[in-house]
């Protein structure tokens, strides 16, 4: 693990280009979000699921609110949006739905944390601080999978 004050002049070093580019991962990460939500609370079957599926066409909007914020971020910073998804995982099996949603969360989560901090670094809070609004957000959708899988919520870490 590098020392704080590496992680600090890492992060100095990060510019408003690399933000925007970031940002458009993150924004593809949403579309994927987007879509998976959109998909999977339409398919998940089963009295099991039910309450969880209800809740993901909730979350289908709110990564939606996520993209328009992030696609706002971009503009100003004088990028322009992505307008590609990632690819979006489907099974047949309920519980592999859950986790493949689950490990994008993580993956969300892992990305923003770290989105924030170059945000910071670039003295843009407002954008930091919607980041975190944000995170708030997909913090709550990975323990809410996660108690659908009747686990724990893992920590997602953040990302390098």
């Amino acid at each position: 693990m590098p020392h704080p004050a590496e992680a600090k002049e890492k992060e100095a070093k990060f510019t408003r280009k690399q933000l925007i580019e970031a940002l458009n991962e993150d924004l593809s990460r949403e579309y994927q979000a987007i879509i998976t939500y959109v998909n999977y609370s339409q398919v998940l079957k089963g009295a099991a699921y039910m309450n969880i599926a209800d809740e993901l066409a909730v979350h289908a909007g709110e990564e939606l609110q996520h993209a328009l914020k992030v696609a706002s971020h971009i503009d100003y910073l004088g990028g322009m949006p992505s307008v590609t998804p990632k690819p979006v995982k489907t099974s047949e099996k309920a519980e592999d739905m859950l986790r493949f949603d689950l490990d994008n969360e993580k993956e969300t989560i892992r990305h923003y944390r770290r989105r924030v901090r170059q945000a910071d670094a670039l003295n843009e809070y407002a954008i930091a601080e919607s980041l975190r609004g944000i995170l708030v957000d997909e913090q709550d959708h990975l323990i809410a999978l996660a108690t659908a899988l009747g686990i724990d919520a893992p920590d997602p870490g953040i990302a390098d």
